[in-house]
């Protein structure tokens, strides 16, 4: 238990070292700072979906020959779906824009940009969750390593997620201290839905794939509907592509050096 729990707490330490950027760094980050940050977080959330959580889940019904996709179709379409709804229900204002949905004060953009990475971390503590309740169950795809490697992934991108939400809410009046705060809080949702994901896999150990691949598709789905579009807007979209690459490179070479 003391390995799972670690597994889950590692995420959030990386959104915990990125809003501390805060006390580092100036007020504002320049947009190719944030294009590349951006960037380079969709590239690893890819590289996990597909190795650590899509992958595992066709392995995992091997014996099914040629339907061996099907329970990562369904799920991914379930993950896919789950964070639509979300996306419907909870205001928020999308990240790196000025896009609001719902009220435009100073205050609620503020409380609009929370909301949107707390979002964002939902389906990342659900997939490193479900990664390591089958690491639990004994599941032959799923290694110690390969759980490690995507909690390591994706602590590496929540770093700069964590600067990202620290830096503009100092920037527009908050304290340092408060803007840290903000930025550990909006990350602490991920051991939550982490642990309560590891419980309900325990319980259901033949929905694994499906769970593996929820998760690919809730991920993917923040990729494509915030991330992507927030890294090539406007003009030197390549500084975003590049650091996306480098981010999915990486993730790749720790999920097979580890797994």
């Amino acid at each position: 238990m003391s390995t799972v729990l670690t597994g889950l707490l590692i995420p959030f330490l990386g959104t915990s070292l990125g809003a501390a950027c805060v006390f580092f760094l100036k007020k504002d980050l320049k947009i190719s700072v944030q294009r590349a940050l951006t960037g380079f977080a969709a590239g690893v959330m890819v590289a996990a979906s597909i190795w650590s959580l899509i992958v595992p889940a066709i392995e995992q019904c091997s014996d099914r020959g040629r339907w061996a996709f099907l329970p990562a179709f369904i799920g991914f379409w379930f993950g896919i779906l789950f964070l639509l709804l979300l996306d419907e229900v909870i205001p928020h204002l999308h990240v790196g824009t000025d896009q609001v949905e719902g009220p435009k004060s100073k205050a609620s953009r503020i409380v609009m940009l929370v909301l949107a990475v707390t979002l964002h971390n939902i389906p990342e503590g659900m997939a490193v969750g479900v990664v390591y309740a089958g690491l639990v169950s004994g599941s032959a795809h799923i290694t110690a390593g390969g759980a490690m490697a995507l909690a390591l992934g994706i602590a590496i991108q929540n770093f700069p997620e964590g600067a990202i939400i620290s830096m503009p809410l100092y920037a527009e009046g908050k304290s340092k201290k408060k803007s840290f705060g903000l930025g550990v809080l909006s990350g602490a949702v991920e051991p939550v839905f982490g642990f309560i994901t590891v419980l309900i896999a325990g319980l259901v150990v033949p929905a694994m794939p499906y769970l593996l691949s929820f998760a690919a598709g809730a991920m993917l789905y923040v990729v494509v509907e915030e991330l992507i579009p927030e890294m090539s807007a406007g003009e030197h979209s390549n500084i975003g592509v590049i650091a996306f690459a480098f981010g999915f490179s990486l993730m790749m070479a720790l999920d097979v050096a580890l797994g």
